[in-house]
């Protein structure tokens, strides 16, 4: 695609879809008049916006030819009559209506998440947790719990205890063995400490690091999370198998039957017996013998499943089976005896297709709160933030009793409004904008600590957001251009729509009298009235031949065709019908008009024609083009506005800069 091309769609899509993307006022503010491409009205308009519009639409490998003089040429008029329409729009007010704001506002709130440090932040945790995503890890673990409302003292004997265990583990102690007597967790008494195979995000955070960072055999020093303290012990590391899918065959065992262990055993060993025999119907052994009814019905067929998701004796015997069709012995687990069937396997999936799924279920755990805490601590060095360290203590003292409601008062009555907060770029923050922020929100805060600890923390990270979003908006070029390029756009359709487009619709006396103005412009060619069958199934071709040779064309004989014939035979005719000019027409422009019927074969096909009356050259009626009238008059309507823009807002050239953009899109 050449220049000329690329940079014609783009402006047309501008003008049919307001998506320009100029930059907006404010990125002039410290520009020099030698970078002032036009102005406008007096507006200064910078070379970058027509260099970046271009650049765009020439895309990352521009053609070795480059931009011709001509195409440029062509490109900088576009250019000067959307900039037009863009400052009458602002001149109008477009910019200042609701609609404007509420959309614009929503665009902003989008485009700026990709160009915020948290979102660098959650990138690497994203890609963290996929690169785990790709091995999975068994391990055992020994839980010492915190006492309830535990002191720091019995923080300390649980910490002491964790360390003796771990010490006895390293000197040859089995963990599985030492699980069972010191562990907290319910079920050591049963799996040993042993937790199966697990990969990313299947635990809690503190437990995840620690376990991927041991190799096999390793022990971790105690592990803190929110349950307690754990000692880890990884027994073994593999690739990621990804998810099978298995059908299965349950029979259960009721624990208060001494004798049903032995019953279930007996019988799946039967099963499994049967199975093996060539004439036998997985699918009717697993109705007629699973003791499983939410799938005994449906072959015994569970869903998709990954490591981590399954009880460990199911899950390592599914993960085991390789060939499709292949059947496990039967397995024990808690529920009783199972018989496997390898259905489907899959390798772990893209991560641009698990993405949002790592998104969700990384902001549901601990990893947010670290990312916050990381943003805030970036923008706090980033944006010299300085915290009055006395001040806030002494509020926090003051007003540790306070509910959110309580706290503008007692911080009125205790005249507190003007102690200081922080210091941000020079700004200094006071307790009265926290209490002004408090009072905009809506929400109370559920917190462990103080309301004024809460609030504060809140306020804090409310001010450091906004003041990175002012830094990106101020200093980041792609932003900038991004986001004027939407907030233009938006001015353009708006003026495009109220200007020339509803009101060439709506204008139903103007229209009539643009098309009596230009009446030589909607001219029928010659006429003729005229039935033109295509023959697709030559098998048909008599019957319809004896249907339309020797009648005159009338409605009645067209209907009596498609009616009686057609309906019967779909797919054995096309049809077209009326009337039809027929000088560049495919079929008409290669038949003798003064015979009725005719038979003429192009491309390939055989068309039956029958032939009405001529009509001459001659104008059409209003109703009869008024699509192409209307089309026409909003192209009329922008032409005008055009030249009322022009002159109602002189343009300048600055020729220096025209030429330094000129040679910018041909480097």
């Amino acid at each position: 695609m050449n220049h000329r091309s690329i940079s014609a769609t783009i402006f047309s899509l501008f003008i049919v879809l307001a998506s320009v993307a100029p930059v907006f006022a404010y990125m002039q503010g410290g520009s020099s008049q030698d970078d002032n491409l036009l102005t406008i009205g007096g507006k200064a308009i910078e070379k970058e916006e027509l260099i970046y519009l271009l650049s765009k639409g020439q895309g990352s490998t521009p053609t070795s030819a480059g931009m011709s003089r001509e195409e440029f040429e062509d490109n900088l008029d576009l250019f000067i009559n959307y900039k037009l329409k863009v400052i009458e729009a602002e001149e109008l007010g477009l910019d200042k209506t609701e609609e404007f704001n509420r959309e614009f506002a929503s665009f902003k709130e989008n485009l700026k998440a990709p160009y915020l440090i948290k979102n660098s932040l959650e990138e690497g945790e994203l890609r963290k947790a996929y690169s785990r995503m790709q091995e999975v890890v068994r391990a055992s673990h020994i839980l010492f719990q915190f006492p309830p409302n535990a002191s720091k003292d019995d923080s300390l004997i649980v910490l002491r205890m964790a360390l003796k265990i771990r010490d006895e583990i390293n000197a040859g102690a089995d963990i599985n063995e030492l699980a069972v007597e010191h562990s907290d967790d319910p079920s050591a008494k049963v799996n040993k400490g042993d937790l199966g195979y697990f990969t990313a995000l299947q635990m809690v955070q503190p437990f995840e690091d620690a376990a991927f960072s041991l190799q096999p055999g390793q022990v971790s020093d105690p592990v803190m999370t929110n349950f307690g303290y754990h000692i880890i012990k990884v027994n073994d590391k593999r690739p990621n198998p990804g998810q099978v899918r298995v059908s299965h065959i349950l029979v259960r065992i009721d624990e208060d039957d001494p004798n049903s262990e032995d019953l279930a055993r007996r019988k799946v060993a039967d099963i499994y017996a049967e199975i093996q025999k060539e004439s036998t119907v997985w699918e009717n052994i697993v109705k007629n013998y699973s003791e499983d009814p939410s799938s005994s019905q449906n072959g015994g067929m569970l869903p998709w499943f990954s490591v981590g998701s399954m009880i460990p004796e199911f899950e390592m015997a599914a993960f085991s089976l390789t060939e499709i069709g292949e059947v496990s012995p039967p397995v024990r687990t808690k529920y009783g005896y199972h018989i496997l069937r390898l259905e489907e396997k899959k390798p772990i999936d893209s991560f641009e297709n698990l993405e949002d799924n790592i998104r969700s279920k990384i902001m549901r755990d601990s990893r947010s709160t670290m990312i916050q805490s990381q943003v805030m601590a970036i923008q706090k060095a980033r944006y010299n933030f300085e915290e009055n360290e006395s001040s806030v203590a002494n509020l926090e003292n003051e007003l540790k009793t306070f509910t959110k409601v309580q706290i503008p008062g007692a911080v009125a009555a205790k005249g507190l409004d003007d102690e200081e907060l922080f210091t941000l770029q020079g700004t200094t923050y006071t307790m009265n904008d926290l209490v002004s922020f408090i009072q905009e929100q809506e929400l109370s805060i559920k917190t462990k600590t103080t309301a004024f600890d809460a609030w504060y923390d809140r306020f804090t990270a409310s001010i450091l957001n906004k003041t990175e979003e002012a830094d990106i908006l101020a200093n980041n070029k792609e932003y900038q251009m991004l986001l004027n390029e939407y907030h233009d756009g938006i001015l353009l359709f708006s003026l495009m729509n109220q200007e020339v487009w509803q009101k060439g619709i709506e204008d139903s006396v103007g229209q009539k009298a643009f098309f009596q103005e230009n009446i030589q412009n909607y001219q029928w060619d010659d006429r003729v009235n005229a039935f033109i069958v295509k023959v697709l199934d030559i098998n048909q071709l008599e019957e319809a031949r004896t249907k339309l040779k020797g009648q005159s064309y009338s409605q009645e004989v067209i209907d009596a065709f498609e009616t009686n014939y057609k309906q019967n035979n779909p797919l054995a005719f096309q049809t077209e019908k009326g009337l039809i000019e027929y000088k560049q027409h495919p079929v008409l422009s290669k038949i003798n008009l003064s015979e009725n019927y005719q038979e003429i074969e192009t491309n390939g096909h055989l068309h039956l024609v029958l032939l009405g009356d001529q009509i001459p050259a001659g104008p059409k009626k209003f109703n009869e083009t008024r699509g192409l009238v209307i089309k026409d008059y909003q192209e009329a309507l922008e032409k005008d506005l055009l030249e009322q823009l022009k002159s109602k807002y002189p343009v300048e050239i600055n020729p220096k800069a025209k030429e330094e953009a000129f040679i910018s899109l041909n480097q």
